[in-house]
């Protein structure tokens, strides 16, 4: 079929008829009355919590909701707008300080918070944990996120720091990151070198080697199918005693470089 022939076969437009706009171009009467809903000093919990399930809820009028101070005021309803995954950022950032610490741990895990909502919560969370009661951050060890696992590695409990340990949602980049920093005691640096998952990552044993905590016998257990190159570069930088230094200077020069 030509272009001509195209034309002749489409039915001609009504006259005055008005053309469909683009989706989302214009909008709906849904939506200008969900904008009209939302705005009513008279809308109830249950209704707004029911608008913030829907997952097509326009970011107008999530604002919207986020300006009604009768609703605004209730706690579920700050949780669900910050939880919203099309909440604008200046309605879910700034919600984000006012959350209690298992609030921010639910906005951190729920799978539809977008990923820097979710970082955001997460470094609340950790920005607080020196003021944080120990039962909650025992709970949070086991069960908020990976990033918050990680910064509870360092805790001062180290029935804590265990259970962090643990935390599935914990991984091995975590636990480098944890062991590398200059604060991570003895406890922690034993605690990962004899844990049964972690002290198998070669990334981890690298990280361990390079602390001034790590006994003879495993630092000899690490090394010993480490290549020439890895063990040389980890006695000019490693924190390691001098005389377990000596142990793997000994091993080293039984090592061939490689070619």
């Amino acid at each position: 079929m030509t272009l001509m022939d195209d034309q002749h076969e489409r039915p001609p437009s009504a006259p005055g008829a008005a053309a469909v706009p683009p989706q989302g171009a214009a909008h709906s009467p849904e939506h200008d009355a969900l904008l009209r809903e939302a705005a009513d000093p008279a809308l109830t919990e249950d209704r707004a919590l029911a608008l913030l399930e829907r997952a097509d809820l326009a970011a107008d009028t999530i604002e919207q909701l986020a300006k009604n101070r009768s609703i605004l005021k209730l706690r579920k309803i700050k949780i669900a707008l910050a939880c919203h995954p099309r909440a604008p950022r200046r309605v879910s950032m700034p919600l984000i300080r006012q959350f209690y610490t298992f609030d921010l741990m639910k906005v951190a895990l729920s799978p539809a918070v977008p990923g820097d909502v979710k970082l955001r919560a997460d470094e609340t969370l950790i920005a607080r944990l020196k003021t944080t009661a120990q039962g909650e951050r025992s709970t949070l060890a086991r069960r908020a996120s990976g990033n918050v696992a990680g910064a509870l590695l360092l805790d001062e409990e180290e029935r804590i720091m265990r259970t962090a340990l643990e935390n599935g949602r914990l991984t091995e980049a975590h636990v480098v990151q944890a062991v590398a920093k200059p604060e991570a005691g003895a406890a922690l640096v034993q605690a990962v070198s004899r844990h049964e998952k972690w002290s198998r990552r070669h990334e981890i044993q690298l990280a361990l080697l390079r602390t001034g905590h790590l006994s003879l016998a495993k630092a000899l257990a690490f090394t010993r199918d480490m290549s020439h190159k890895h063990l040389t570069e980890i006695l000019q930088t490693s924190r390691l005693p001098e005389k377990i230094k000596d142990h793997l200077q000994r091993d080293l020069q039984n090592k061939e470089p490689a070619p």
